[in-house]
């Protein structure tokens, strides 16, 4: 969860979970499907907008001007996953074995690098 996420109102918060789990929503069914009135929606769509939480891109939709809201897809930190210039030894594995020769050394990397 971003800083900008924790803190939404109540409302925000379902907008957005509306909003990510539809993949993408049209402002003018948003609302609707929030059971909220079309000016509250507007001003939750542009608060998240501005919070880059969400895209909003101008569209038409059924022959009307509106906007279509889709979540904003996140950067990825894979450098959690690194230990100096060595991958995680777990990625791709089913079995996990803490004892082996790879997870130690880069645990050891882990260890000795420097911030």
């Amino acid at each position: 969860m971003s800083a900008a996420e924790y803190d939404l109102s109540e409302d925000e918060r379902r907008a957005l979970e509306l909003i990510r789990d539809s993949g993408g929503i049209y402002q003018s069914d948003f609302w609707k499907e929030l059971d909220i009135s079309s000016r509250k929606g507007s001003r939750i769509a542009e608060g998240l907008a501005e919070e880059e939480l969400i895209q909003r891109e101008e569209a038409v939709y059924d022959g009307h001007n509106t906007y279509l809201l889709k979540p904003r897809t996140r950067d990825l930190d894979f450098s959690l996953l690194m230990a100096g210039d060595m991958l995680t030894p777990f990625i791709g594995e089913e079995e996990i074995d803490e004892q082996s020769d790879a997870f130690s050394q880069w645990l050891m990397n882990l260890a000795y690098e420097e911030y």
